[in-house]
């Protein structure tokens, strides 16, 4: 079960509501993506595929961060601030009185597995080692 493996993260989280929508969102993304492979790293819940970095989370005080890497965020500014977030190079801020906006997840999701496919390393690589990197976005 997906909650196994963030079983020990989310049993650190104070807040009930906060951990209540941590555990929402990684069960949203492990029943969305089943083929990701959960983990912890750096101290956070992540999805990885085939051993590359797809998406990773942490809590804040006033949000839930979403690190889906700076190439993918480029890619989806307008649509992140579209739908009310504010980002920075390397984060999504999803504040906690707001809902999730499971479609723009979603997508942001499937271009970084679609992205890397080819990606032999956890981050993507500036020299061109993805689509988004080559300019060649889909």
């Amino acid at each position: 079960m997906i909650m196994d493996d963030f079983s020990e993260y989310l049993s650190k989280l104070d807040d009930p509501a906060k951990r209540t929508r941590v555990e929402e969102v990684l069960g949203w993304v492990a029943g969305t993506f089943p083929a990701l492979a959960p983990r912890i790293a750096w101290n956070q819940p992540m999805f990885t595929d085939h051993g590359t970095f797809i998406v990773g989370f942490s809590v804040a005080k006033h949000h839930l961060a979403l690190s889906p890497e700076e190439a993918t965020i480029r890619r989806f500014s307008d649509e992140i601030r579209q739908a009310g977030y504010e980002h920075t190079r390397m984060l999504i801020r999803i504040p906690w009185n707001r809902p999730v906006d499971w479609p723009l997840l979603e997508r942001l999701i499937a271009f970084n597995i679609r992205d890397k496919a080819d990606c032999a390393t956890f981050w993507r690589k500036p020299d061109g080692n993805s689509d988004t990197e080559r300019g060649n976005a889909p």
